[in-house]
C-alpha cells in the first residue's frame, strides 16, 4: 500500500477559488487523498459567495479559514495546483505542478461562482481519477 497523495491547492487570496477546490476534494476523495489550501496574499476570510454556491451543492466549507501560502506546505504536496498566483509560488523539482485558468470568484455574484464551482467540481474528478485509478 503506498501512501495517500496529498494536493495543494494555491491561489493569491485563498478564499474561493482554491477552497472550493479544497472542498471539493475532500468531499468526493474523503480521507484518500491528504488535501491542503493556501494563498500567497491571504484574505481575512473565506469568499461568503463560495461558501454560498458549495452550500448549495451540500458541501460545507464554513470552517476553514484562508491560510498563508508556506515553502513546507509547497514541499509536503505532491501535487501543487496554481489558480492565478503566478511567481509567487515556490517551485521543486519532482512535484507535479498544474495552473488550473479559472475566473476569480472575487466580487462576484452567486451566478457568476455557480459555473467556476462546477468546472472545479469537472477537474477535481478528473485529478482524482489520475491520483486513485481504480484497481483492476
Amino acid at each position: 500500500m503506498t501512501t495517500k497523495p496529498s494536493v495543494l491547492f494555491v491561489c493569491v487570496h485563498n478564499a474561493g477559488r482554491s477552497q472550493m477546490a479544497a472542498g471539493w476534494l475532500t468531499h468526493l476523495a474523503g480521507d484518500r487523498v491528504e488535501v491542503r489550501s493556501a494563498g500567497s496574499a491571504p484574505a481575512d476570510q473565506i469568499n461568503p459567495t463560495a461558501v454560498a454556491a458549495m452550500a448549495e451543492a451540500g458541501i460545507d466549507i464554513t470552517d476553514q479559514a484562508p491560510k498563508i501560502l508556506t515553502v513546507d506546505a509547497v514541499e509536503a504536496s505532491d501535487v501543487v495546483i496554481t489558480m492565478g498566483c503566478g511567481d509567487a509560488c515556490p517551485v521543486f523539482p519532482g512535484k507535479r505542478y498544474e495552473d488550473w485558468k479559472l475566473d476569480d470568484p472575487a466580487g462576484q455574484g452567486i451566478d457568476a461562482v455557480r459555473p467556476i464551482r462546477d468546472d472545479i467540481r469537472a477537474r477535481i474528478e478528473h485529478l482524482i481519477a489520475e491520483l486513485l485509478p481504480v484497481p483492476s
